[in-house]
């Protein structure tokens, strides 16, 4: 299944033993463009304090009753390390994170998650933290999460113009990987949505805002038109991938 993070934003998130706050945001890496991370808002409950929650901790989500049910204590979240969310998280401050929960580190092993392809509850040993580089070749300190709320409204680029914003992520609710990027394309057609994978993105200049994608304008204009309030379903996807005769990923 996939849903838009802009049905996650807000949504309350509730620990075992009561409500800890509402989600305000996301963290992906750039690099696997995954969501690492749940940016939840405690509000009165720790005095508007912000906290990291893993996908690791979520039990699942009841979109019925709008909640997200995690597999922590509230007395956890309160003890959890403090972050700053209003500047970047480092390599520390997540070894720090992973560390107090006991989570196996997501940048230990080839999968999306380490040795897995899905978030999974730690087992076994974990690995000690050390300043050598990581598998990317980066220091320990170098950031390489992003907020979903920043880069929403970003420009993209077409290998020959420009075309419209991205307006929201589907994420998928297994591995909690982006799959797509949603884009508003009404720079140049009125009201129309379509998405694009990740992997298509050649690169990203974070500081002039702009998504390049390896697909052209017209190609992007004639794509199968995205519409939020329609189930984006597996046949969705495989008209998608046929439409730009293109291989499609793997569950």
């Amino acid at each position: 299944m996939l849903y838009g993070f802009e049905k996650l934003n807000g949504l309350p998130v509730e620990a075992t033993d009561g409500e800890v706050g509402k989600v305000k945001d996301i963290y992906f890496d750039d690099h696997r463009w995954t969501t690492r991370y749940l940016v939840v808002d405690t509000g009165r409950w720790l005095g508007g304090r912000r906290v990291l929650i893993s996908p690791i901790a979520v039990k699942s989500i009841d979109w019925e009753k709008s909640v997200a049910q995690v597999e922590l204590t509230q007395q956890q979240v309160r003890a959890s390390p403090n972050i700053d969310t209003d500047k970047p998280v480092s390599r520390q401050h997540e070894r720090d994170f992973f560390n107090y929960y006991g989570y196996p580190y997501y940048w230990s092993g080839p999968g999306l998650w380490g040795t897995a392809s899905y978030p999974v509850s730690p087992i076994g040993y974990l690995p000690p933290v050390t300043n050598s580089p990581d598998e990317h070749g980066e220091a320990p300190t170098d950031p390489h999460l992003r907020s979903a709320k920043e880069v929403k409204g970003y420009r993209l680029r077409t290998t020959d113009d420009s075309l419209g914003h991205v307006e929201d992520f589907l994420l998928d609710s297994v591995s909690w990987a982006i799959r797509y990027l949603v884009v508003d394309t009404r720079n140049w057609l009125p009201g129309k949505h379509v998405v694009i994978p990740p992997q298509w993105i050649k690169d990203v200049n974070w500081s002039e805002r702009v998504v390049n994608v390896d697909v052209t304008r017209d190609t992007m204009q004639g794509a199968p038109e995205y519409h939020s309030s329609t189930e984006f379903s597996r046949a969705h996807e495989t008209n998608l991938y046929r439409y730009y005769h293109r291989e499609g990923y793997r569950q």
